[in-house]
C-alpha cells in the first residue's frame, strides 16, 4: 500500500529516491520480457493481458509519484518497448500516458521540457506510422489533453511538427473519432489563423518536391520491372514448353501402352480361336469311341492346372504369413550371436582372479573401532572351534574352496550358456517342424529353412542316404550277413551335388 501513497514508511527519502526507482525499473524489465514473449508467439493472448496489467500498475505508481517520470523515460527497457512497432504494444503505452495525464493534471504542468518533448515525439511518430484507429484515437486525445493542460505543448507542436494538421486530416479523417480530430485541428490552427504567403509557398514547394520524389521512384520501379520482364517471359516460356513436352510424352506413352495391350489381346484371342479349331479338327478325326477318353484327358489336364494354380496361390499366402516368423528367427539368431561374442570379449577382458582390495578411506580410528566391534561380537558369540590350529585349518579350507569356485565359475557359465543356446535352437527347430507342411504338399521352397549350412554334416548325411538306397536295392540274401557297408564303395556321381540344397545331408529330390 505504501507504493501508491496510502501507507507510511520510516525512511521516506530512501523510499522515494532508491526503492521506488528500483521498483519502476523492475516493472519495465518485466514488461519488456512479456512483450518479447507475446511478439514471439502471436497466439499467447495471456502474455498481452499480463503486459497490460504491468503497465496499469506502472500507471498507478506514476499517478502517486510523478517524480518517477524521468526514470521511466530514461530506462533502456522503456526505449526498447517504444521502439517496437506492434499495434497492441503501442496502444497499451499510449493508453497508459493518456490515463496518467487525465487523472493527474498536475503531471503535465510539472513535467520538464525535455520529458514533454520526448513524449510528444513518441505520440506523433506512432500517429504518423500506424493505421490502427485505436492508436490514432488515443494519440489524438492525448495531444488534446497535453495542449489543454500546458500551453507550451502547442508551441512545441508548431515548432517541431509543421503541417501536422494536414497530415492528421489526411490520414485519420473518417476513422470514427472525427469530433476529437476536428478539435485537435482547430487547436493547431488557432494560434495561426491566417498563414502568410511564405508558409503557403513553402507548403507548395514541399508538395512539388514530394511529387518529384514520387515520380522518380515510380520511374525507377517501372524501369526495374521492365528490365526483369524478358527474363520472366523466358522463364515462363521455358516452363510452359517443358510442361507441354512432358504432357506429349505421357500421351504418346499412354497411347503406346494402349496399342500394345490391344495387340496382346488380339493375339490371345487369335491363339484361343486357333486352339479351339484344332480341338474341333481332332474331334472330327478321332473315332467315336475315343472322344469320351479325349474329353476326360482334357478335363484332367484342366483340373491339374486349376489345382496347380490354387496351390501356388495358397503357398504364396502361407509364405507371406510365415515371412514374419522367419525374419524373427533370423533376428533372434543374429542377436544371440552378437550377445555371445560380447560376453566372450567381456570375460576375456575381466580378471577373474583379481586380488582382493580393502575399502578405501579406512583410517586408524575406524580400524580400531571395527576391531573393537569384532572382539565384542566374538565375546558375545564364541566360536565352536576353540583352538587356533583348527581356526587356521578352517580358514585354509575356505580359501581353497573359494579359489576352486572362482576357477571353475567361468567354465560352468560357458557350459550353461551353451546348454541354453542348444535348448533355444532345439525349440526353434521344433517350431519349424511343427509348422512345416506335409510331404504331399511340400514344395522345394519349403525345404530352405531345414538345410544344413555345414559341409561335413551334409556330406555325411549324403553318404548315409546313398548307402541306404544302395542297400535297399540289394537282394535279400546279400543283407543276411554284415549290415554295415563301406562308404568308399559309393560312385563318384553321388558326390556331385550342391551342398547348399541338402536337407540334413540329402537333396529333396532324393525323397
Amino acid at each position: 500500500t505504501c507504493c501508491v501513497g496510502i501507507g507510511s514508511v520510516r525512511d521516506k527519502e530512501d523510499f522515494l529516491h532508491r526503492f521506488l526507482p528500483t521498483v519502476t525499473e523492475n516493472l519495465l524489465f518485466l514488461a519488456h520480457r512479456l512483450m518479447n514473449r507475446a511478439i514471439g508467439d502471436k497466439g499467447q493472448i495471456e502474455m498481452l493481458r499480463l503486459f497490460r496489467r504491468v503497465f496499469d500498475s506502472l500507471s498507478w505508481l506514476l499517478r502517486a509519484y510523478s517524480h518517477l517520470l524521468p526514470c521511466v523515460l530514461q530506462s533502456k527497457h522503456y526505449e526498447n518497448i517504444q521502439m517496437n512497432e506492434d499495434d497492441e504494444v503501442s496502444a497499451v503505452t499510449l493508453l497508459m500516458w493518456y490515463n496518467l495525464f487525465r487523472t493527474n493534471s498536475a503531471t503535465v504542468s510539472e513535467m520538464g521540457r525535455k520529458a514533454l518533448s520526448s513524449i510528444m515525439d513518441d505520440v506523433v511518430y506512432k500517429m504518423s506510422s500506424s493505421a490502427n484507429p485505436v492508436i490514432g484515437s488515443a494519440a489524438t486525445k492525448m495531444l488534446l489533453l497535453m495542449i489543454e493542460q500546458r500551453s507550451q505543448a502547442l508551441q512545441l507542436l508548431h515548432k517541431h511538427y509543421k503541417g501536422l494538421d494536414d497530415l492528421v486530416r489526411k490520414d485519420w479523417q473518417g476513422k470514427g473519432f472525427d469530433a476529437a480530430l476536428e478539435h485537435l485541428i482547430d487547436r493547431l490552427q488557432a494560434e495561426v489563423p491566417e498563414r502568410g504567403s511564405q508558409d503557403k509557398h513553402s507548403s507548395e514547394e514541399r508538395v512539388r518536391a514530394a511529387c518529384v520524389i514520387q515520380a522518380a521512384w515510380r520511374a525507377y520501379k517501372t524501369r526495374s520491372r521492365i528490365k526483369k520482364l524478358p527474363r520472366a517471359v523466358s522463364v515462363l516460356q521455358r516452363s510452359f514448353r517443358e510442361r507441354r513436352r512432358r504432357q506429349q510424352e505421357e500421351t504418346e506413352k499412354r497411347r503406346a501402352e494402349e496399342e500394345l495391350r490391344h495387340q496382346v489381346l488380339l493375339r490371345r484371342q487369335r491363339a484361343i480361336r486357333q486352339f479351339r479349331q484344332r480341338q474341333l479338327h481332332l474331334l472330327e478325326i478321332l473315332p467315336a469311341d475315343q472322344v469320351a477318353r479325349f474329353l476326360g484327358e482334357l478335363e484332367n489336364r484342366a483340373a491339374l492346372l486349376i489345382q496347380r494354380i490354387w496351390r501356388g496361390h495358397r503357398e504364396r499366402q502361407r509364405f507371406q504369413k510365415s515371412r514374419h516368423q522367419l525374419r524373427q528367427h533370423k533376428a533372434a539368431v543374429t542377436l544371440q550371436r552378437a550377445i555371445l561374442r560380447f560376453l566372450k570379449r567381456r570375460r576375456s577382458q575381466k580378471n577373474i582372479l583379481a586380488p582382493w582390495k580393502g575399502p578405501k578411506g579406512l583410517t586408524d580410528s575406524r580400524r580400531t573401532e571395527l576391531r573393537r566391534q569384532i572382539e565384542e561380537h566374538i565375546s558375545l558369540y564364541p566360536s565352536s572351534v576353540v583352538s587356533l590350529e583348527g581356526t587356521l585349518e578352517l580358514h585354509k579350507k575356505a580359501q581353497s574352496m573359494l579359489q576352486q569356485h572362482l576357477m571353475t565359475r567361468a567354465s560352468d557359465r560357458a557350459q550353461e550358456q551353451h546348454r541354453q543356446a542348444l535348448l533355444a535352437q532345439i525349440n526353434t527347430d521344433m517350431e519349424l517342424l511343427l509348422n512345416a507342411p506335409s510331404l504331399k504338399e511340400a514344395a522345394e521352397e519349403d525345404a530352405s529353412p531345414f538345410l544344413s549350412r555345414s559341409a561335413p554334416v551334409a556330406m555325411r548325411a549324403l553318404q548315409s542316404h546313398n548307402a541306404l538306397l544302395q542297400n535297399m536295392r540289394l537282394p535279400w540274401w546279400r543283407t543276411l550277413g554284415d549290415e554295415s557297408f563301406a562308404s568308399e564303395m559309393l560312385s563318384q556321381k553321388d558326390y556331385d551335388v550342391e551342398f547348399e540344397s541338402l536337407y540334413l545331408g540329402a537333396s529333396p529330390k532324393h525323397f
